[in-house]
């Protein structure tokens, strides 16, 4: 009996203390052999012999007990452990993340025009060589080419060197009046201080009945529209060559870091270069099929945007992902 208490004492495990119960009170057990016994004895034996089972079988119930209470304790105990949290592992501050300063830039440029009466137009990044050249007055060999490094695929396919081919799929698809901004990504095989392989664009048309859209009406959209992002700047159209605009301009603001006075920033000649915009070239109306109407068209990059928003030097670091950096956008 000693040694029974022992093993129920010294048991640490649930399955092994049910395999101790069972050897007392199963059908087999200790008890049940010790009751078989009582019909050898005689009657003032049996009585006193019953008196000792039925005591010592009290004691074994509330022992057993007790000790498995005691060992679901402990397994509970054990569980909530491993799958609790040490909040000690945790430093007090809280570190929250923030929206990417490029996904951030773009959100703000699209906020401005969408405020305008801008819609919105998407269209695939693997397209044909139509819409992302000839329809905009890039017909094959034209030098302009050479100016935009393509990704190409077989079968006259590429990847979208500017956003422009999806006023070409809106102009194809809808008919005047059309006032849109096409914002996404683009690619040109090019990588430096002010290159990436894959960048972003923002580009805008708008398309009304011949005369009632003018070169005056482009100039005031961006002018507001670059006041919007950069406070009070002066703003500067310089005349520029882009194939599918003609007239074309390139847009400046006056240095946001010397406020125009002259810096390294600005190779000391107060103005920046910001985007690119023109009334749109007869020939891309025309190889969409538009007759009578005239237009505008800009396009800038997002990511020259959020470098000159930011001050960041080096275009590349906005996509290695450098907490150093992307944390300071808290």
């Amino acid at each position: 009996m000693k040694e029974i208490v022992n093993s129920i004492n010294s048991c640490d495990d649930l399955k092994e203390l049910e395999k101790i119960r069972v050897s007392l009170f199963g059908k087999k057990g200790y008890f049940a052999d010790a009751f078989a016994k009582m019909k050898s004895l005689s009657d003032v034996e049996k009585k006193e012999f019953a008196q000792t089972i039925n005591t010592d079988k009290e004691n074994f119930l509330n022992l057993l007990n007790e000790k498995k209470l005691h060992l679901e304790a402990e397994a509970i105990a054990y569980e909530m452990k491993k799958d609790g949290v040490d909040v000690t592992l945790f430093n007090k501050e809280s570190n929250s993340g923030a929206i990417h300063p490029v996904m951030d830039t773009m959100d703000k440029i699209i906020e401005y025009f969408v405020s305008m009466n801008f819609s919105i137009e998407e269209g695939p990044l693997v397209e044909d060589d139509f819409h992302n050249f000839e329809a905009l007055n890039l017909p094959k060999y034209h030098p302009a080419r050479d100016m935009q490094d393509t990704f190409y695929f077989e079968d006259n396919m590429l990847l979208r060197t500017h956003t422009s081919p999806v006023q070409i799929r809106t102009m194809l698809k809808e008919k005047p009046p059309i006032r849109m901004i096409c914002p996404g990504a683009v690619f040109r095989r090019d990588y430096d201080l002010t290159h990436t392989p894959m960048f972003h664009q923002v580009e805008g048309l708008v398309v009304e009945e011949a005369g009632q859209v003018s070169f005056a009406n482009l100039k005031f959209i961006l002018e507001d529209f670059l006041k919007y992002m950069f406070g009070d700047v002066k703003v500067r159209f310089r005349p520029s060559f882009f194939p599918f605009t003609e007239p074309s301009t390139e847009v400046d603001i006056s240095c946001i870091f010397c406020k125009g006075s002259g810096c390294r920033v600005c190779s000391h000649t107060g103005w920046l270069e910001v985007l690119g915009s023109g009334y749109v070239d007869p020939n891309v109306f025309k190889a969409v099929g538009y007759e009578n109407v005239s237009g505008y068209a800009f396009g800038l990059g997002v990511e020259r945007f959020a470098m000159l928003l930011h001050k960041i030097p080096d275009l590349r670091s906005l996509f290695e992902g450098d907490l150093r950096l992307l944390e300071q956008f808290r």
